[in-house]
């Protein structure tokens, strides 16, 4: 019998297609029972992105609607970005919240590292909890403002049956931080 937790071995790798945001990449895969595969999977920066649950006080969460093109909708979340070339991740952290709802946080703590879709992507997300806003703007990418919608976090199972909080992302740090917090 194969060795369960002997990776698979890769004899070949090559582009297939590139994108502004990622390319995808065709690997031919030898599993340690000798099976052989052709997998693809889309290869990012490799820098990471980064998703901020911040809390305005104690009790109040801030999300942001905003459009999402992979579904043609506007769809209820929490901040989150890309980091970019030569930040650390609480630095993309805290711009991305300057950005997207106007706020500084002068207290970021690190809750969890999460795989976005690891069968077919390399992408990591930092999930962050910020307290201690401070208003604080930056110029963003965003093509239109984002709406600022607060939330309280005692009704977080309301916000779960909102139908357009749907984003799994922000649906697991909402529960690493309703857990954090003992909600």
């Amino acid at each position: 019998m194969a060795d369960e937790n002997q990776l698979p071995i890769i004899t070949h790798r090559q582009q297939v297609a590139k994108s502004a945001l990622f390319g995808i990449e065709q690997i031919d895969l030898t599993f340690s029972n000798g099976e052989q595969r052709q997998y693809e999977r889309m290869m990012g920066s490799g820098r990471g992105a980064v998703m901020i649950v911040p809390m305005i006080d104690d009790e109040t969460l801030l999300l942001v609607r905003e459009y999402c093109a992979g579904t043609h909708s506007y769809l209820l979340g929490f901040p989150k970005g890309l980091i970019d070339e030569g930040e650390l991740a609480e630095q993309a952290a805290n711009r991305e919240l300057q950005e997207e709802i106007g706020y500084g946080s002068e207290q970021m703590h690190q809750i969890s590292e999460m795989m976005m879709a690891p069968a077919f992507f390399n992408a990591k997300m930092t999930i962050f909890l910020a307290k201690n806003l401070y208003s604080s703007e930056l110029e963003g990418d965003e093509p239109e403002p984002l709406e600022v919608v607060s939330w309280p976090i005692k009704d977080y199972k309301e916000l779960l049956q909102q139908t357009d909080f749907t984003e799994a992302r922000s649906i697991a740090a909402l529960m690493l931080v309703r857990d954090l917090l003992a909600v």
